[in-house]
């Protein structure tokens, strides 16, 4: 199986898409609700949260995982990639940073980045980008109401609508000329319809769903030793960590899905 792992339900964004051009290969999805927003946490919880999610999806099954939070991505990936993965030397664990900035690396000159502060605080994206484009001009701007709302399950609302004015306001300010903006939180595409109607036309929009399951695409076909350890019987599982009825009724606003989901617990032990 391919896990994914998320701080909650916004993971499903992209798991939708992996399953649309990968349909084949079984999954496993971790999302940590109970724990969530990623956002405001510090480094080392970011690190322990994610290992023990990414662990828990080696244990179960999962020879490779995507760790589909960019917050856990930003801020734990590296450090879980170099120096937890002794006891699994043959399984990987990936992100979702890369994959999107090798991609829009090489379109645009300017791009802005809407995330949560974790994301933003930890400069990956800044980083990452100047690796692909050392030319290219990054603007960030932290959107800290906008997981949790969704998570909620208060994206469609006039409120929403109002927080997610002001701060798309403020990134066109800081950087008038940008060509495009990522969506940089795997919970921000259910937002994508509204952004797209008040963002002006000659600004590119990217969430990253597809970009992500591309590259995943990409990846199995350049790792025939990882690939060849998955199961391809198409079977679907759904863990979360908080209310699995809650949970439910969140997919199915986010992601148009309608799993099941089994709860369970990440510890210490877990780690």
């Amino acid at each position: 199986m391919i896990g994914f792992f998320d701080s909650g339900v916004g993971g499903l964004t992209v798991l939708k898409d992996v399953h649309k051009l990968l349909p084949d290969y079984s999954t496993m999805y971790l999302g940590d609700s109970a724990r969530a927003p990623y956002g405001d946490k510090t480094h080392d919880q970011l690190t322990e949260f994610a290992w023990q999610g990414v662990k828990y999806l080696f244990d179960h099954g999962c020879p490779l995982v995507i760790v589909a939070c960019n917050s856990a991505s930003a801020q734990a990936l590296r450090t879980i990639q170099q120096t937890k993965m002794q006891e699994y030397p043959k399984h990987r664990v990936l992100g979702v940073i890369r994959p999107t900035v090798e991609e829009l690396g090489k379109l645009y000159n300017i791009v802005g980045i809407l995330a949560t502060q974790a994301t933003v605080g930890s400069e990956s994206y800044m980083r990452e980008f100047k690796n692909v484009n050392q030319k290219i001009k990054v603007a960030q701007h932290a959107c800290p109401k906008w997981g949790p709302l969704v998570e909620e399950g208060l994206a469609h609302t006039e409120s929403t609508n109002k927080i997610v004015d002001e701060d798309l306001k403020v990134l066109l300010q800081d950087e008038p000329n940008v060509e495009a903006i990522l969506l940089a939180c795997t919970h921000y595409p259910v937002l994508y319809d509204y952004i797209r109607s008040i963002l002006p036309k000659h600004i590119d929009l990217y969430e990253q769903g597809p970009l992500v399951a591309t590259s995943l695409a990409d990846y199995l076909g350049r790792h025939p030793e990882v690939e060849e350890c998955l199961e391809k019987g198409g079977e679907r599982k759904y863990f979360t960590t908080g209310d699995p009825e809650k949970a439910v009724r969140a997919a199915q606003q986010i992601a148009g899905l309608n799993p099941d989901f089994i709860q369970v617990e990440l510890s210490k032990e877990n780690s």
